[in-house]
């Protein structure tokens, strides 16, 4: 996945996260299926207009997706756990260019 360099400030920790709905707790019925949704897209807008998520998608004709969170272990910590048991996450520290330049310098 790509996250844009200008997000990679001094201090900056990114961790992109694969996101999965837990099939087991889909209802069947429409309407509580729909409503379902609605309350996990209010947490995911909760979370975007504090800043700790920068970013959230869902994979088309699936049921998974993709968030990038910014934070520190705890923080991603904190915040996949308001989505437990419906929501199942990975997650991958990113790094930036500059970082990944850091460790080519090393090798040689």
């Amino acid at each position: 996945m790509l996250v844009k360099t200008a997000l990679f400030r001094k201090g900056f920790r990114a961790n992109s996260l694969t996101w999965k709905l837990n099939q087991r707790l889909i209802t069947a019925d429409p309407k509580e299926r729909t409503a379902g949704w609605g309350k996990l897209i209010e947490m995911v807008n909760k979370d975007l207009s504090s800043g700790i998520t920068k970013n959230w998608g869902s994979f088309p004709g699936e049921t998974e997706g993709y968030c990038v969170v910014e934070g520190s272990q705890l923080d991603v910590m904190k915040m996949v756990q308001q989505y437990v048991p419906y929501i199942r996450f990975k997650s991958h520290p990113v790094a930036s260019v500059a970082k990944l330049g850091e460790m080519l310098a090393f090798m040689v």
